[in-house]
């Protein structure tokens, strides 16, 4: 089973949703670097349940403690160890799924794969392991600050209500103004309507993330196989839900030709090389090119409805479930910062592996 994350900068979790505690292990963390732990409670706050009416009503804190690697405010190079303890779990609300498959969920796979499985929450397959994610992230946020890179994503479609552009034509300081994190507030309040439409019906919906990533340096990414965008898309693509990453023009630009789709090169009043247009999202070539990163990650609705649904049992046999508990109607409003940690854990990889390739 593989928990960990990265090449120098690397994540290795723990933990299960109805466990004692989650956490993880972030080693490769750059020495001497300020360790801000209001701004990593910040992005676990943006994450946590029970934030909104549209997110799960599961309460918990989830405080963060720094275990090792940090000293007098600063990051001493030595693995950096974490802890949230879990305190609201309602195991007894999955009772009635303990011997049977929900379905599009994790149940049969890991059944078929262990053996066994923790039926409480999903346990390892649960959303809630992304905790670890998002303090990973937020210590990867942290660095890259000092390298004047910064990361912001924002929801930018529910079902069939998205946005008409790209990040270019909002203020993306707006997005944490609202309960679903979309810049745009007129968007937002449709998308907010049918999320409550959905989740009172005992549905899910799903939708799409954009993120964009500012003041990337060229050249990071290394061909073959380790392609800039091959890796945020595994990034990506690991995440609860996820079900498709595009980058630049992505999947829209097979209907236009090449003279539409190139982006020709120019000359800044500086003498800076780089692009009239972005079409490329930041990545030509599998190596980051200078320009704004940009791309957008599909979810899946929430696999886990409130209303009654056909499946079967451990043996095979026919029969319906009708979940109980908490969750999430829509998982995008919470999604946002995950997808930011992962692209900024991403990115900060590739940086101290570029720079230990030219070392």
């Amino acid at each position: 089973m593989r928990n960990t994350f990265g090449n120098i900068f690397r994540l290795t979790t723990f933990g299960e949703s109805h466990g004692e505690a989650v956490g993880g292990v972030v080693d490769g963390m750059p020495a001497g670097i300020t360790i801000d732990e209001t701004f990593i409670q910040d992005e676990l706050n943006r994450r946590r349940p029970g934030q909104s009416h549209i997110t799960t009503s599961r309460k918990e804190p989830d405080r963060v403690r720094l275990l090792s690697g940090v000293f007098e405010g600063r990051s001493t190079g030595a693995p950096i160890g974490f802890m949230v303890n879990n305190t609201n779990q309602h195991s007894a609300d999955y009772d009635n799924m303990r011997n049977l498959f929900r379905p599009s969920h994790a149940d049969f796979t890991y059944q078929t794969k262990y053996g066994l499985r923790d039926h409480r929450g999903g346990g390892r397959s649960s959303a809630r392991i992304t905790i670890s994610r998002c303090v990973g992230g937020a210590l990867a946020k942290l660095a890259l600050r000092q390298l004047g890179i910064s990361v912001q994503a924002y929801t930018t479609q529910v079902g069939d209500i998205g946005l008409e552009h790209d990040y270019r034509h909002y203020d993306l300081s707006l997005t944490e103004q609202n309960a679903v994190r979309c810049p745009d507030p007129e968007k937002a309040l449709l998308m907010e309507q049918l999320i409550d439409g959905v989740k009172a019906e005992g549905d899910t919906i799903g939708g799409i993330i954009a993120c964009v990533v500012r003041g990337c340096p060229a050249g990071l990414g290394e061909p073959e196989f380790g392609k800039l965008h091959a890796a945020l898309g595994a990034a990506m693509l690991s995440i609860n839900a996820v079900k498709g990453f595009e980058y630049g023009g992505g999947f829209g630009s097979v209907s236009e030709r090449g003279s539409e789709q190139n982006d020709i090169f120019c000359t800044d009043q500086e003498g800076r090389i780089g692009t009239l247009t972005n079409r490329s999202g930041g990545i030509q070539g599998g190596i980051s090119n200078g320009e704004d990163i940009y791309f957008r990650v599909a979810f899946k609705p929430v696999a886990t409805l409130l209303k009654e649904q056909e499946t079967v049992d451990l043996e095979g046999k026919a029969t319906t479930l009708k979940a109980q508990g908490r969750h999430d109607p829509c998982v995008l409003p919470r999604a946002v910062p995950i997808v930011e940690a992962m692209a900024a854990m991403t990115i900060l990889d590739y940086y101290l592996v570029s720079k230990s390739v030219r070392l």
